[in-house]
């Protein structure tokens, strides 16, 4: 194509480009783009409202039940600050149950996944009929923790236990048979075994599946090197489970301080109080007493708060003393 300019002459000038037409596929993709980035939001949103709905609402209705004097038939009566909070903790009721709950926290705890450990090293080991074993360890977990409670009451029986005639039987026993509800630390020895028994083999399991993530090139090089069985569960396998194990130890404190069937069931009739002296009465008994038997519904939301307030305590200082001994390996 030519122009022709002032001094005649001829010039060529190029066809302007034909004009590109957007493409609806390609605006479709840009239109979309916004709406995927939202997919992830969306799917995670259920959990936290169902949090939000179930979880955080209760905890903040239930700190604010604390505030005032309440009723758990009249209702709210009036505003009365941090008096249920200075009230219990001049209550001798309320520390007696700390005590226990402490007590039987650490007498269940500690050994239970002591023996969860060595049970689960043992199943890792080739056992014959390993599957069997695997699921045994599991059943005392899926029974009724009201049938559990009611059997190891008659176990734990003064005069016709089965535990008091075992210790008769190998010389152990005193004059008197032992009345494992009467006394503090039997009765605490009593609810702890009840406790062993039931979650043992579930942290037995868990360890047991962190324990066969371990890759096995680690130990054939410690059987190579000599390494004993021994020195190979306490240099491979406890380093390499450590997180497993610091979750088993959180899930654990948060179960422990809320004991609250296995010593209700122990303690028969009237079994909140916690025996004829409040020897075994836990946090979470003290609470049902004041909650759903006193009626006092704000002076039982500050025990309920001054016990999640305990639980992330201990869950706190355990989670840092755990990461202060891995950081120093």
């Amino acid at each position: 194509m030519a122009t022709s300019t002032d001094g005649g002459a001829a010039t060529a000038t190029r066809p302007k480009p034909p004009r590109r037409r957007r493409s609806p596929y390609r605006s479709r993709a840009q239109a979309g783009r916004p709406r995927r980035s939202l997919v992830p939001y969306a799917f995670v949103s259920p959990f936290f409202l169902v949090f939000g709905l179930f979880g955080l609402f209760p905890l903040g209705y239930t700190l604010w039940v604390s505030l005032n004097d309440w009723h758990l038939v009249n209702g709210r009566e009036e505003y009365v600050g941090l008096e249920n909070f200075r009230d219990l903790l001049a209550d001798p009721d309320f520390s007696n149950a700390l005590f226990n709950t402490l007590s039987i926290f650490v007498l269940s705890t500690v050994p239970q996944l002591l023996l969860a450990l060595g049970i689960a090293w043992l199943l890792d080991t080739r056992l014959r009929a390993s599957t069997f074993w695997r699921s045994a360890v599991l059943v005392p977990n899926i029974v009724s923790v009201v049938a559990v409670g009611l059997v190891f009451a008659q176990l734990f029986g003064r005069d016709f236990g089965i535990v008091n005639w075992a210790l008769d039987l190998v010389g152990l026993a005193g004059e008197e048979p032992i009345d494992w509800r009467a006394g503090t630390f039997t009765s605490h020895l009593a609810l702890s075994v009840m406790v062993m028994w039931r979650w043992t083999g579930y942290n037995a399991l868990i360890y047991l599946a962190a324990m066969q993530a371990v890759p096995r090139d680690l130990y054939e090089s410690a059987m190579l090197d000599g390494a004993s069985k021994w020195r190979t569960f306490w240099s491979i396998t406890v380093p390499a489970i450590r997180p497993t194990i610091v979750f088993t130890v959180i899930i654990s404190t948060i179960g422990g301080l809320q004991l609250f069937t296995e010593p209700l069931l122990f303690g028969g009739i009237n079994g909140y109080e916690g025996g004829s002296d409040g020897q075994f009465q836990t946090l979470t008994l003290l609470l049902y007493k004041h909650g759903f038997t006193s009626f006092d519904s704000g002076y039982a939301a500050a025990i309920s708060w001054m016990l999640f307030l305990l639980i992330a305590l201990i869950a706190a200082v355990n989670f840092f003393l755990t990461r202060r001994i891995s950081s120093k390996d």
